[in-house]
Formats: C-alpha cells, sequence, structure tokens
C-alpha cells in the first residue's frame, strides 16, 4: 500500500482515523487501543461506493437504515450508520441499535453447543435420544403421491439414529414447516408446535411427535435443528439456554445487549422494518424476538447490536479466543468452519439449498468452496431472515456485519454490499 508524504493528506488520514476509533469505541466494537490507517488496505473511493450503496437504498424508501462495520487486522476500517430507526417516528439510526436477530442466532447456539464438546460433555456422535430420549423413536415420512391428499403419512423406522452433529449441519430430518408446500412440511405448519407459551422442552417434545422430513445424514434440511440443539445445551447444562450462554458467552464476550427479549429500558434502541415491508414476525413459529416469550428459541429468537456480534465475529476470526480469554480451541473452530456436507459426504441438496451451489456448510455456518475472482474460499457467514447478515474472511484477516430490518431486501442488499465491499479492498 502506498502512502503519500504530503502533510495535507497525513492530516486527513489522522482526522479520519480519530473520527473511526471514536464511533467504534462508542459502539463498543472489538478494537484494540489505536486505530489502523484508516484504508486498511481498503481503497477510499471503494469504501466511499459502500457508503453511497447504502445511502441510495434508504432514499429510496427500499430500508430505513443500517448500520455496517467492516473490520480488519482486529479494528474497524468502516463503522457507519444509515437512515433511521424507525420510519414513522423518524428517530435517526445509531451504532448502537437493537436489531432482530431471526437465524444469525444459529452461529452463537452452535458456538455454545461447541464449548459443551470441548468439555468433553458431548460428543458430536452422540445419539440426540441420549439428551432427549423422546426422539429415539421418532418415524420417518415416505412422501408419495397419495401423500398430498388427506390421508396420513405414511412413515418408517429411523434407518440410524439423529446425531449431535446432524443437529450442527442441519441434516436431522428435522424441517421448518413455513416454507415449502410438501406433506410433511404442511403437518408441521399445522401441528401446533407454536401454541401457547412453551419453552424449549415443550417444543423437543411436540417436534419428537412428528415424523422427520427425511432420515438423518441424507439432505440438508433447514429447520428446527438449532432449537432442538439448544434444548440439549440446557439438559447437559442444567441452566436455561441463555442462562448458559450469558455465564459461558455473551457475559464474557461483553455481549451486554444479545438475549431473547429486549427490556423495556433498551426498546427505544429496537430498529423497525418499513411499514409494508413483509413481517417476519408473522411466520408461524418466528415470533418476534422483542416480545417477551418462555421460548429461547437457539434457532432464531436471539436480539443483538453490531457491537456486540462484532465481539462474537472477531473471537471466532482469533481462533476461539479474544482479549486473552479462551472461549473454543482454534481445532474445534477450524472444525466448524468446514465443510460437512461435502459431495464425499453423499448428503443431498434440493431447492432449499440455502447456502448456494458456491458453498458447503460447517457446524453453524455457510462455507465458501469455490473461488471466484472477488469472494475467497474459506470464508464462513449467516445471515437472519430480517436482514442482518455477516460473513467472516480468515484469509484476508477481516469480517463485515451489516444490521438492518427490511426482510424484502436482504437478499438483494447482501450480494451487491459484499461485491462492493471486496471490491474496495485492495489486494
Amino acid at each position: 500500500m502506498k502512502f503519500r508524504k504530503a502533510g495535507g493528506a497525513l492530516r486527513f488520514r489522522v482526522a479520519a482515523a480519530l473520527v473511526l476509533l471514536s464511533a467504534a469505541m462508542a459502539a463498543n466494537v472489538a478494537i484494540a487501543e489505536s486505530p489502523l490507517p484508516v484504508s486498511a488496505g481498503f481503497s477510499q473511493q471503494g469504501l466511499a461506493h459502500v457508503r453511497d450503496y447504502l445511502r441510495h437504498e434508504v432514499a429510496a424508501g427500499k430500508i430505513p437504515g443500517a448500520v455496517l462495520l467492516i473490520q480488519r487486522h482486529g479494528r474497524p476500517v468502516l463503522l457507519e450508520d444509515f437512515g433511521v430507526l424507525d420510519v414513522e417516528s423518524k428517530t435517526p439510526m445509531t451504532s448502537d441499535a437493537i436489531f432482530r436477530l431471526y437465524s444469525m442466532s444459529k452461529p452463537i447456539t452452535s458456538v455454545a453447543a461447541m464449548m459443551l464438546v470441548d468439555d468433553g460433555k458431548i460428543s458430536l456422535d452422540d445419539p440426540l435420544s441420549k439428551y432427549i430420549p423422546a426422539f429415539a423413536n421418532v418415524r420417518v415420512a415416505i412422501e408419495t403421491s397419495e401423500a398430498a391428499g388427506k390421508k396420513p403419512l405414511a412413515t418408517e423406522p429411523l434407518v440410524r439414529p439423529i446425531t449431535i452433529l446432524d443437529l450442527l449441519r442441519h441434516t436431522s430430518g428435522i424441517t421448518y414447516g413455513f416454507y415449502g408446500d410438501s406433506p410433511i412440511r404442511k403437518l408441521y405448519a399445522a401441528s401446533g408446535l407454536f401454541d401457547g407459551d412453551f419453552d424449549n422442552a415443550r417444543l423437543a417434545e411436540r417436534l419428537a411427535k412428528l415424523p422427520l422430513a427425511e432420515q438423518p445424514g441424507t439432505l440438508w434440511d433447514y429447520g428446527h435443528s438449532t432449537d432442538v440443539l439448544g434444548r440439549v445445551i440446557e439438559v447437559v447444562s442444567g441452566k436455561s439456554l441463555y442462562e448458559f450462554e450469558k455465564e459461558r458467552l455473551l457475559g464474557p464476550l461483553g455481549m451486554t445487549d444479545t438475549a431473547f427479549t429486549v427490556e423495556d429500558s433498551r426498546r427505544a434502541r429496537v430498529a423497525e422494518p418499513l411499514p409494508g415491508d413483509y413481517p417476519v414476525s408473522s411466520v408461524r413459529g418466528l415470533g418476534d424476538p422483542v416480545k417477551r416469550r418462555r421460548w429461547e428459541s437457539g434457532g432464531g429468537g436471539m436480539v443483538s447490536t453490531i457491537a456486540d456480534y462484532a465481539r462474537f465475529a472477531q473471537m471466532l476470526l482469533d481462533g476461539g479466543t479474544l482479549d486473552g480469554r479462551r472461549y473454543l480451541r482454534p481445532e474445534t473452530v477450524r472444525l466448524m468452519t468446514s465443510d460437512h456436507v461435502s459431495p464425499e459426504t453423499k448428503i443431498a441438496r434440493d431447492y432449499f439449498y440455502f447456502p448456494s451451489g458456491d458453498s458447503g456448510f460447517g457446524l453453524g455456518f455457510a462455507v465458501r468452496v469455490v473461488e471466484d475472482p472477488l469472494l475467497p474460499t474459506g470464508e464462513y457467514r449467516w445471515d437472519g431472515a430480517g436482514g442482518t447478515f455477516f460473513f467472516i474472511d480468515p484469509r484476508d484477516d477481516m469480517f463485515a456485519i451489516c444490521m438492518m430490518q427490511s426482510a424484502s431486501q436482504r437478499g438483494p442488499l447482501q450480494t451487491e454490499l459484499k461485491t462492493l465491499i471486496y471490491r474496495a479492498l485492495e489486494k
């Protein structure tokens, strides 16, 4: 990287770096005492394009607002707020805004489970029934042409038990009922899974009474696997999912705004979607994490801030350690971020294989396995139905997190923003 020697340029860089550091410290982002030069290997023009893109999306009325963090070598390169928290109140977006994570809860739950693996209290090969006996005799649906009618689904016994590994990589056969129209998904949707004010134990009991969508280990099927994993954590630890995560992960990391509900004193910081954007909370089973309830959904029930999630991402990027404290062994992080559904596993992929064709899936994350001119292999990531997303790139020692609440725009925005970020990175 070339540095200009002109005094004016140097003063500009120092001033910009101080502004960026001040903003990052205010948001409690995981940073060192002094920032990198503002560019940190990024083109200033490229970063301007990133900013302009988000400003345009806000001005065009596509999203209400967003907070974006790009962090490299442990320090922020770009941390900026865009738009508003809520278009009705016109409250400006702030870096401490609280967002519904939905499926960005899954990586947190997966890390919590792998901490117990590191402790020797869980093995990836353990049958799920070791911890939740009701899953010992679960049946597997056989979908036939007759199944589309009113006849009950035919079922068959398990070929092999569901394992903890299956829960982590979404090959348990436990599906979701709020997307797709197959008979088994319709059965899940109509089964009363979410009736009443239930908890993780009750949800697991209800799921164990339903047939699996397919035999364990045969298909990547995005469903309630991580919710059931959350119940396993409770059984093993003797604590609620949140109690365990707060004690072992969230508290030590300083993720003070990450939880399964929002306290009244913090509700003014909650970001809201645009009126008319399809409400994720209306999707059967997802609910609204902002509202109090007993269910602590490890698969989709958390709220967080960009500062909190940055602590989590930096810990993973640093191989399981942050600020001198170890959360996961380096080998465990490598295991989690390796492809566990590669062709050699013979695990099938269907239309609903959300990681996309260029990626496999690890233990809680999609993992890029096909390199293109911009995007490196080894990058791992996930997102949430409300619009939040992140990716971690070990090769370039960086990560990016975008927090927004716009379910309808999350796909196009994630693709375009990621492309712009990598175009701005000077290699």
